[in-house]
């Protein structure tokens, strides 16, 4: 509860941490052994007090001076904790910061082995608090503190040997209040949580980081077994420390790290950020509301988003009235609805990892000056990525973004752009293109000044001369071997996310599967300059953007307007299309009709039964006058009748038989669909 009895927020939850070192000193295995000792086996000769002081005082007393550094192996959601509370607070100044349970704060030993003070003192200099006070029961652990704090020098860090459940700050109220791995230890936890937030700043910031276990019915991101429950309870409860699932029921996620010397088992703990409700937590329950689907690829299909946005805005229209649905696929798309003046975009896909991906560029966005913003998005390299995510992007993500990228960071040092599915196909093509000599001439295309120097390198490449002008028995035998092996439907389902119902429409139309490429790479070279107009070709051959040719958010002008407040106009949802559309009303929406986001029950219903619901769906959801846009791997699409029977009047605006349609040209037509008055 929050002060006035308002219910605090959880915002957040971070990275884990499960790195420690084996290479200690014998010094340091000695000070371990002894602190295990009396975590083990103290217990058994020791006669148990009622009071709480006395028992943590036997418990602690004895290892007070080895404790610090041993809990440094294994407290891994500290790091994290201090990071998400420094991010939200690195523009404050005069603040009050309340560590209550802190032990022996600010040790001054080598990292990672550093306190919370000493810890906090990396992201926010501590001259920025007016006060910092380190609140501890045990008179030994305090002791230990008085004498570090002395050793540093710091006349603003206050140790109180108080308890926590008691205790207020002389000034009435603090800016940051933390728990670290201290709520499991204190038996009346609601007290101490109540009395902490009674004092807590409107604007302020409870953090939590601590052991725990989940409880018997759980959110699946935090369910574990009975025997895992059973374990790690009873461990824990032997050293009076209760890592039960009621205290942090209310917060959002769990993180996972080893624990020393029990190498092979794992001791779950979570990070935990809270602050008074706003307006948007509403946005937060929502997004983490719709669990993501399983079965996807362990990484996104792709890097932008595969359609070209400005037919969409031509055709649109759109004010800030409206709330619009799309795919977020890159979710370069998405953020381009924002900065055309939509009111709300809500951004559904169901592969979670397509989600994360347009996370970290919405925190990216909302924390980082634009130079940043570009070397991670434009240049899709960074060369300081891991402090910039620790610091400033992975306090403000989920926790499914969070697992996400912890593990692929690694990706903003090859080159984002090569990664995932189609990122992977654009580099085996640039592999095979060097191979065979044609390095050269994708150079030359890039080079080109203009449109019409581009036709002339384009045509005039060997390859391109065969298959317009060649014999035409081999031109064929070529184009099978290329569909048996660059386009067959595995590859274009994970190099470029044509799904198997796409290819079929293809083939249905009575085009191979060849000549449908040969006529995308053709028009798009004939009709588009890729060094200035064509930003997601020129990405996929060179694995980067320019300046002056890049997505709308990348510039300088859409991203200080995003910044500026446009992006928290922005939803994030991991789900199916549908689930997203029944949600709410829409009156803008750029349906996904490729089948690929139809619902999936246990057994799939026929296409038009499937297409039959969806165009129900929409119009149940689309207000009188609302647009729906889409674009088919067919020339005519057969669900379209079904869309203008559920009361749209439905058109297509292009068709790839007359001839360029766009900068991607990639989809055999373009249709729109507007909703018909209910009443007519």
């Amino acid at each position: 509860m929050g002060r006035g009895g308002e219910k605090v927020m959880p915002e957040v939850t971070l990275v884990r941490r499960n790195s420690w070192s084996f290479g200690k000193g014998l010094s340091d295995l000695k000070d371990d052994l002894s602190t295990l000792r009396h975590l083990w086996f103290s217990q058994l000769s020791k006669k148990k007090s009622e009071d709480h002081a006395t028992r943590l005082e036997q418990f602690y007393g004895p290892q007070a001076a080895a404790y610090d550094k041993f809990r440094s192996n294994f407290l891994w959601g500290r790091r994290p904790m201090l990071a998400a509370a420094a991010a939200r607070l690195r523009d404050r100044s005069d603040m009050v910061y309340v560590d209550l349970g802190g032990g022996t704060p600010p040790t001054p030993l080598p990292p990672p082995q550093k306190e919370n003070i000493d810890m906090m003192s990396e992201y926010i200099p501590l001259d920025r608090f007016k006060a910092v006070y380190v609140v501890d029961l045990c008179h030994s652990l305090c002791e230990q503190a008085k004498a570090k704090v002395a050793a540093k020098g710091w006349t603003n860090v206050h140790v109180v040997e108080g308890d926590a459940c008691a205790f207020t700050p002389p000034e009435g109220e603090a800016t940051l209040v933390t728990f670290s791995y201290s709520l499991s230890m204190i038996p009346p936890f609601i007290d101490a949580i109540d009395n902490a937030v009674s004092w807590l700043a409107p604007d302020g910031l409870l953090a939590v980081s601590d052991f725990f276990v989940s409880a018997r019915y759980d959110v699946p991101m935090r369910q574990m077994t009975w025997a895992r429950r059973f374990f790690w309870r009873s461990v824990f409860d032997i050293d009076n420390i209760d890592i039960g699932p009621e205290r942090r029921q209310y917060l959002e996620t769990k993180l996972e790290g080893s624990i020393p010397y029990v190498p092979y088992l794992r001791a779950p703990f979570y990070v935990w950020i809270g602050r008074p409700w706003g307006d948007a937590a509403k946005q937060l329950v929502h997004e983490q509301r719709v669990e993501a689907p399983p079965l996807f690829p362990p990484t996104f299909l792709y890097t932008q988003s595969w359609e070209d946005p400005e037919p969409d805005m031509e055709v649109m229209d759109i004010n800030p009235t409206d709330t619009v649905l799309t795919l977020t696929s890159g979710g370069c798309n998405a953020l381009n609805l924002l900065l055309h003046g939509a009111g709300r975009v809500v951004s559904v896909d169901c592969n979670p990892a397509q989600s994360s991906l347009l996370e970290l560029k919405r925190a990216a966005i909302r924390h980082l000056p634009y130079d940043d913003v570009w070397k991670m998005f434009g240049e899709g390299r960074h060369p300081d990525i891991e402090r910039v995510f620790e610091r400033q992007l992975a306090p403000f993500l989920s926790q499914k973004a969070i697992d996400f990228w912890s593990t692929r960071l690694w990706y903003f040092q090859k080159g984002l752009y090569y990664q995932g599915g189609m990122g992977k196909l654009c580099w085996v093509l640039q592999t095979l293109a060097t191979a065979v000599g044609l390095g050269g001439a994708v150079r030359r295309l890039l080079g080109a000044r203009d449109l019409e120097e581009q036709r002339r390198v384009w045509n005039g490449l060997a390859l391109v001369r065969f298959v317009k002008h060649g014999p035409q028995l081999l031109v064929w035998l070529f184009g099978r071997l290329l569909a048996l092996l660059l386009f067959n439907r595995l590859v274009l389902w994970f190099g470029g996310g044509v799904p198997c119902k796409q290819y079929k429409l293809i083939v249905d139309d009575g085009v191979p599967i060849e000549h449908y490429i040969g006529r995308t790479m053709d028009g798009v070279a004939e009709n588009s300059h890729l060094a200035t107009r064509n930003y997601a070709y020129f990405s996929c051959l060179t694995g980067t953007f320019t300046r002056d040719n890049c997505p709308s958010y990348l510039t300088p002008e859409g991203f200080a307007r995003l910044q500026g407040g446009l992006i928290d106009r922005l939803t994030i949802s991991s789900g199916f299309f549908q689930d997203e559309l029944a949600a709410r009303i829409y009156s803008c929406r750029k349906c996904p009709l490729r089948q690929r986001n139809a619902p999936k029950p246990a057994r799939p219903p026929p296409d038009e039964d499937a297409a039959a619901s969806l165009a129900a769906a929409l119009a149940r959801q689309v207000r009188p006058g609302g647009i729906v846009i889409w674009r088919s791997a067919s020339l005519r699409p057969p669900y379209a009748k079904q869309i203008a029977a559920a009361g749209f009047d439905v058109r297509c605006l292009q068709r790839a038989t007359d001839g360029y349609m766009d900068r991607i040209n990639m989809y055999s037509s373009f249709y729109m669909a507007v909703r018909k008055d209910k009443r007519a």
